[in-house]
């Protein structure tokens, strides 16, 4: 059974994962989750739903930990990681010439959907951005 330390980072990886900056209030246990900004056409719209969780968190600020999203760089490394664990030799071998062309990420992202190895990848990412999120909360 999963603890509820265990549930938050799980959470915080997948928000995380999906681009969101997390706010975790280590005294309630409470996460909020924030779309970046920058992908939000409307303002309006944005502080309309965001702007009750964000005002909470300006309050609150001692009592939150902020988690921002990946930078490029460290997303870089989760798929190196993923790749030189890899046993399959060809897909290997694919990968890295993948991470050495322009336009990586768009292209890794390519080979991973044809390949029988989609759902290995994000069962990876997800503990990678784990164990990221953990160190941060500890």
């Amino acid at each position: 059974m999963e603890t509820t330390k265990q549930h938050i980072i799980k959470k915080i990886a997948q928000d995380l994962d999906c681009g969101s900056e997390c706010y975790y209030n280590f005294k309630t246990n409470e996460i909020i989750a924030i779309p970046d900004f920058s992908q939000v056409f409307d303002e309006d719209v944005f502080k309309e739903a965001f702007g009750e969780p964000l005002e909470r968190v300006e309050q609150q600020k001692a009592d939150f930990i902020k988690i921002e999203p990946l930078e490029s760089s460290e997303s870089f490394k989760i798929m190196e990681r993923f790749v030189a664990q890899l046993t399959d030799q060809n897909f290997k071998l694919k990968l890295q010439a993948v991470l050495q062309r322009k336009k990586t990420f768009q292209n890794f992202k390519h080979q991973i959907e044809q390949s029988n190895f989609r759902q290995e990848w994000f069962d990876f990412k997800q503990l990678e951005l784990e164990k990221i999120v953990a160190k941060k909360l500890h």
